[in-house]
């Protein structure tokens, strides 16, 4: 701040700018929101990609075992676990195999309440001393007027409070998971997390539910940044969800180039997840994504001298 500008400000108008300027200039000013940074390749790379949708979406219908091995296979070296009915008798064992094989349990779906099988899970957590993010989902109705818009954050912040104290207490981090609906609009969710008001909850972005958002995504970015905990990528075509393509590996969606460079500039370091969500083998698709990933990111790859 100048000077001469500080000369004619109140007091209390000075503390204020002069602490706003020294957070804003230790993050890097307007870079630390991707307006003037390089593109981050580091952050496609394998060590920090997460397989996703990979548990009940897999035509092999693989055991634990045989799920750490294929990603062991791969190079990929962390999972976001999905689940159903079917996996809870094998929560413990997934657990184990994970850590045998040296994979990280980076993030797991979570309960949209803290039931029984969501204290299971929490129970696991702590005994083997794991700390996955807990992705919630939600829903609501996007034409709520702002009476019904009030009452309806007023149940979410105690439905996500109770997750978030609990998942405190394991040392992990509750991620709202854009799902469709209200819930699933960015600028919402920030105005959840201020009602929270709890450090330990953040976002998790997922591209195969923003097709409708891909066209602000760099609008988008720079305001879910300081909440941002992990981005889920996919292949995205123009109007892909209607034509029932909205599920497609990286490379194949004609908006992909232009995403993948949004997010590579945006600042975000954290773990980037790629999906299977089909019911086909997930081996397969995951290796369609990163071919196509390497493809498209080898094109920004900063020149040596």
């Amino acid at each position: 701040m100048s000077p001469s500008l500080q000369t004619f400000l109140p007091a209390n108008l000075q503390t204020l700018l002069v602490s706003l300027t020294f957070a804003f200039s230790s993050l890097g000013g307007f870079s630390a929101f991707g307006q003037d940074r390089d593109f981050q390749p580091s952050m496609f790379q394998k060590n920090n990609l997460v397989a996703w949708c990979i548990v009940p979406f897999d035509s092999k219908k693989r055991s634990p075992e045989e799920r750490a091995e294929m990603l062991d296979q791969l190079g990929i070296k962390k999972l976001a676990y999905d689940y159903r009915a079917e996996h809870v008798p094998t929560f413990d064992e997934e657990i184990v195999t994970m850590k045998n094989h040296g994979i990280e349990m980076t993030a797991w779906w979570f309960p949209t309440v803290l039931n029984d099988e969501a204290k299971l899970i929490l129970t696991l957590i702590k005994k083997h001393q794991i700390h996955p993010q807990l992705w919630v989902t939600g829903g609501g109705d996007p034409n709520m007027n702002e009476e019904q818009t009030k009452a309806f954050i007023q149940s979410e912040v105690n439905r996500i409070r109770e997750i978030a104290i609990a998942a405190d207490q394991a040392g992990c981090k509750v991620a709202l998971y854009n799902h469709g609906g209200w819930y699933g609009e960015p600028e919402n969710q920030i105005r959840l997390l201020k009602a929270i008001d709890m450090p330990n909850v953040g976002i998790v972005y997922n591209l195969h539910h923003a097709h409708h958002q891909v066209d602000r995504l760099k609008e988008i970015l720079p305001k879910i940044l300081p909440h941002l905990l992990a981005i889920n990528l996919n292949g995205t075509l123009d109007d892909g969800e209607r034509l029932g393509k909205k599920i497609l590996p990286i490379g194949e969606g004609n908006r992909d180039q232009e995403i993948l460079e949004c997010i590579g500039k945006s600042g975000f370091t954290g773990p980037v997840g790629i999906l299977n969500h089909t019911d086909l083998d997930a081996a397969v698709r995951l290796r369609e994504n990163l071919d196509g990933l390497e493809k498209i990111t080898s094109q920004f790859a900063i020149p040596t001298k």
